[in-house]
């Protein structure tokens, strides 16, 4: 009879836990899986950062990484904290440049991507994307001197572009498809980038125009350079990477992210970094919200289509 009767109590008790309301409480360590299991496990989360994607990921005066897309990764952590119930969580911050972020990620050495990563259909299929923070155009900045701002215009001209982005890739396809003849530099990072054309060792940089505007103002001449009106996209979204299958750790992630653009917080952070003076020199973008991102900001999504940012 005792063995019977706690056979039955077992079946009561598993019968009262399937009743219980999803989310109630976090699952126990032996049931976590993925990034929320590792970060248990381990006591801390890895941040991806830029060195030079201002002002969404890179290094002020002292060397510590800066920035709007870092903010948001914070505010993930604090929200991965709450979900695990831990007391504290260490934040181990991790250099990535465009050619490693994907490789770092999906190995394990980062858990989440915080800079000024495009949302694509091609990176989808390897990695996935936070709600959009952000919506930039491929554009190409140049000096006012050379008097260029088609794409017509870099017809036979030496172009650099930072190796391992969508940008690059537009460039090179842009140019076969156009016949153009465009001598296409890969530079290993942005900064180099923008040096070969301060340098005249490149007409143009193909670039976010964001991350163009950013080089412009920060430059010893900023009067001197121009971005082109022409563009090689749409307006395409930016958002923080994480890895693909993970559905419980992007679940923390998107409502962590949904929660701050919603709440008057996500326009003052959108304020901090690109309409008043960043460090570590006040540079001032001067970029206000526009109707698409104040749009997405109201109704988060991680679409990767440039087309479902269209303000009607």
């Amino acid at each position: 009879m005792r063995r019977v009767s706690g056979m039955g109590l077992a079946v009561v008790v598993a019968w009262f836990a399937a009743q219980a309301p999803l989310g109630e409480a976090p699952a126990r360590a032996d049931e976590l899986s993925g990034t929320l299991k590792k970060i248990r496990e381990t006591g801390s989360i890895a941040l991806g950062f830029r060195d030079s994607s201002i002002p969404f990921s890179y290094l002020d005066n002292n060397q510590k990484p800066i920035g709007y897309a870092l903010d948001i990764c914070y505010a993930v952590v604090d929200a991965v904290k709450k979900e695990l119930k831990l007391d504290k969580l260490a934040v181990e911050l991790v250099p990535v440049s465009s050619s490693t972020r994907i490789p770092l990620l999906a190995n394990g050495t980062i858990d989440l991507e915080c800079g000024s990563t495009t949302n694509n259909p091609e990176r989808q299929r390897q990695v996935a994307f936070g709600h959009t923070h952000f919506l930039t155009a491929t554009r190409f900045i140049s000096k006012k001197t050379n008097r260029l701002d088609t794409i017509e215009d870099l017809r036979g001209k030496p172009v650099v572009a930072t190796s391992g982005t969508s940008n690059i890739k537009q460039l090179i396809e842009t140019n076969a498809a156009r016949h153009l003849g465009i001598n296409v530099i890969h530079a290993k990072d942005h900064a180099e980038a923008f040096l070969m054309v301060e340098n005249d060792r490149a007409v143009a940089f193909v670039m976010d125009d964001i991350l163009l505007a950013a080089f412009a103002v920060g430059s010893k001449n900023p009067d001197a350079y121009v971005i082109s009106s022409d563009s090689f996209s749409k307006p395409e979204p930016c958002g923080i990477m994480l890895r693909r299958d993970d559905p419980a750790f992007k679940k923390v992630v998107d409502e962590a992210t949904s929660a701050l653009y919603r709440s008057p917080e996500g326009p003052k952070l959108y304020d901090k970094w690109f309409m008043q003076k960043i460090p570590p020199r006040g540079l001032d973008l001067n970029v206000p919200m526009g109707a698409e991102l104040k749009h997405e900001f109201a109704n988060p999504s991680d679409s990767s289509d440039p087309d479902a940012y269209k303000v009607m």
